[in-house]
């Protein structure tokens, strides 16, 4: 069973938790964030720099060396993740690897046997600072594990803690919607469901009443039932909260989700010439959430 399935039925793996690592600020907040969350689970941390990551990337490891060499940074690299981790978390195992090849290859493998692949968030100037990685993209379109992208700034002090899970087009046996159900338990933290809806005719009056039965607008109604039906299928939800927004999905969730501990999104699997890619909705939750971001694979 791969460790997507795994998770998603709540089969016990002993899987570490994978993150890739580049020597960068947001990587070694990852390296905090994951670290934390596998004292949670009682897993151990797996820390991973593809050497080849700075061609993509133009990554300025944290401590600089004169002129080192792609060994002696690759070293100090991962040494200074697994420092790190051990500050924040004596008790959780710590493995490191330095794969010597380009990192969307190294990390999708890697997820093949990971409970979570994490990696942080990054911009380099500019507008950058919204944008995620290439090597992020590229990750979350193909892993086999649920991918955690962390932001590079995260909202949420203060705020009530919650999970928050984008509901699909079709919540029953989603993955997504088992993953959201683990994580709230987890944390005993309350779960709310999110489901967008668009108005068929974008010229039509914005004010429209509801019916005694609920909403007048068929999208909106249709939208309400399958929020309803993703938590009916989860029986681990109980007190969920849920509710529907009118508006563009990428928009939406990344807006309901401010502040949240998580929020949570499935990708479905497309073929074609670079195999998984991520539909609009994971990308503007990658791009634009001030939380983190679980994207979970969806079995085809």
């Amino acid at each position: 069973m791969s460790a997507a399935s795994a998770h998603a039925f709540g089969e016990p793996l002993d899987l570490p938790l994978v993150v890739g690592v580049d020597g960068s600020e947001p990587s070694l907040r990852a390296v905090d964030w994951a670290a934390d969350e596998a004292a949670l689970r009682g897993a151990s941390l797996r820390l991973v720099h593809a050497s080849l990551w700075e061609r993509y990337e133009g990554v300025s490891p944290a401590a600089d060396t004169e002129e080192p060499s792609e060994e002696l940074m690759a070293e100090d690299v991962v040494g200074a993740a697994e420092r790190r981790a051990h500050r924040r978390q004596p008790g959780v195992k710590v493995f490191t690897d330095v794969l010597p090849e380009e990192p969307e290859y190294a990390l999708t493998r890697e997820s093949r046997c990971a409970l979570l692949l994490v990696l942080g968030r990054r911009g380099r100037s500019g507008m950058a600072e919204a944008l995620l990685g290439s090597v992020g993209v590229a990750v979350a379109g193909h892993a086999h594990c649920p991918v955690i992208v962390l932001p590079a700034n995260q909202a949420g002090q203060g705020r009530p803690r919650r999970i928050v899970l984008g509901v699909g087009d079709s919540p029953a046996g989603s993955a997504a919607v088992r993953f959201a159900a683990e994580e709230s338990l987890l944390r005993g933290v309350p779960l709310e469901a999110v489901r967008a809806w668009r108005r068929r005719h974008p010229y039509a009056p914005h004010a429209h009443p509801p019916t005694a039965d609920g909403p007048a607008r068929p999208q909106e109604r249709q939208a309400m039932d399958l929020v309803e039906q993703a938590l009916h299928d989860s029986p681990a939800f109980p007190g969920a909260r849920h509710r529907t927004v009118e508006g563009r999905a990428q928009d939406v969730l990344p807006a309901a989700a401010h502040g949240a501990d998580l929020l949570v999104v499935g990708a479905r699997r497309r073929q074609g010439h670079f195999g998984q890619q991520l539909g609009r909705v994971a990308r503007g939750a990658l791009h634009h959430a001030d939380c983190p971001v679980a994207v979970v694979p969806e079995p085809v």
